[in-house]
C-alpha cells in the first residue's frame, strides 16, 4: 500500500504535463483524461525500478496511447476500464468540465487545435512532442516506428502545414487579415456601422445547406441584412485562420471544428462570404495558422 501511495504521488507530479501532451494530441479534454488514466494503469502494472526518468517514460506512454486513439477514433472502444485497475489520483480539474475545456482550448489556441486535426496521427505526434514539448527526435522515433530522421521529417511536414508554407511573404494576406479582423471585431461588439464599413453594399452570403431551414434561401444579399445578422451573432467561437491559402474564419467551440467561413475581398471590402459546415467539405479544406 505504501508503494502504491508513493507511486500515486509521483504520478500526480507529472499529471499536468501528461494532460497537456494528451490534450494537444487529441483536442478533447475527456479523451486526454482517458489517455492519462491509461498511462496510470500502465504505470501501476509495470516495474519501474530501473526507470531513471519517470517523466520521460510517462510522456512516451501517454504519447503511444494518444497515437493509438488517433488511429482508431472511428471505432473507438467505449468499454469501461477494467474493474481491477487501480484508481488514478483525482484530477484537480474535476474531470472533463466543458467550461474548463473551453478555457484550456483558448489557451492552447483554437486555430492550432483545428489545424492539428488535419494532420496524420504520426505527423501530429511528432509536431506536438518536438515543437510544443521539446522532446528529442531520438525519443519520438520509436513511438512512431520510424528513424530519428524520418521523425524529423514528419515534424517538418506538419510544421509546414500548420504554419502555411510560403504564406508569410504574401502582402495580400496582410490586407485580407485587416479586413477580416475588422469584421470579427465589429461582430463581437455588435457594431452595425463598423460592419457596414467592411461589407460591400452588394455582398452575398452563401450558406451551407445544413445551416438553413428546409426551403429557406441559401443566399443572402445586401450589406444591411448581413451586418444586422453579424451584429446579433457576435461571432462566438470564431477565430481567423488560413483557409485554402486565404484569410477566413474557423468556428470551433472547445477546439472542435464546426464551421469555416471563406471570404472574397476586393478593394478592402468583403464582397462574398461562404459558410461551410458539411463534414466532408470541411475535411477537404486546407487549414493553416496565420503568419504572425
Amino acid at each position: 500500500m505504501d508503494d502504491q501511495i508513493w507511486m500515486a504521488e509521483r504520478f500526480e507530479e507529472h499529471r499536468p504535463h501528461l494532460r497537456g501532451v494528451a490534450y494537444r494530441m487529441l483536442g478533447s479534454l475527456s479523451e486526454a483524461d482517458d489517455a492519462v488514466q491509461e498511462s496510470w494503469i500502465r504505470l501501476s502494472r509495470t516495474d519501474t525500478s530501473d526507470v531513471a526518468n519517470l517523466g520521460g517514460w510517462l510522456t512516451t506512454v501517454v504519447a503511444r496511447v494518444c497515437l493509438d486513439m488517433l488511429r482508431s477514433r472511428r471505432s473507438r472502444r467505449e468499454d469501461p476500464l477494467e474493474a481491477q485497475a487501480p484508481d488514478a489520483p483525482a484530477s484537480p480539474a474535476g474531470g472533463a468540465d466543458p467550461e474548463h475545456e473551453a478555457v484550456l482550448a483558448d489557451s492552447v489556441g483554437l486555430a492550432l487545435l483545428v489545424v492539428l486535426e488535419n494532420l496524420a496521427p504520426a505527423e501530429r505526434l511528432a509536431f506536438v512532442l518536438h515543437d510544443l514539448f521539446a522532446v528529442p527526435f531520438e525519443e519520438i522515433a520509436p513511438i512512431v516506428g520510424r528513424s530519428p530522421e524520418a521523425a524529423r521529417q514528419l515534424a517538418s511536414r506538419a510544421r509546414r502545414r500548420v504554419q502555411g508554407a510560403g504564406s508569410s511573404v504574401d502582402p495580400d494576406l496582410t490586407r485580407q487579415r485587416e479586413v477580416v479582423d475588422a469584421f470579427l471585431a465589429a461582430s463581437r461588439r455588435g457594431d452595425f456601422e463598423a460592419l457596414l464599413a467592411v461589407l460591400d453594399p452588394n455582398v452575398v452570403l452563401r450558406s451551407d445547406p445544413s445551416m438553413v431551414p428546409p426551403g429557406a434561401p441559401l443566399e443572402t444579399r445586401g450589406a444591411p441584412i448581413l451586418a444586422r445578422r453579424a451584429a446579433m451573432g457576435g461571432a462566438r467561437g470564431a477565430q481567423p485562420a488560413l483557409v485554402n491559402g486565404a484569410v477566413g474564419l474557423v468556428v470551433a467551440p472547445r477546439g472542435r471544428l464546426m464551421m469555416v467561413v471563406r471570404f472574397t475581398i476586393t478593394d478592402g471590402k468583403i464582397v462574398e462570404m461562404e459558410s461551410i459546415a458539411d463534414p466532408e467539405r470541411l475535411r477537404e479544406l486546407d487549414l493553416a495558422l496565420l503568419p504572425a
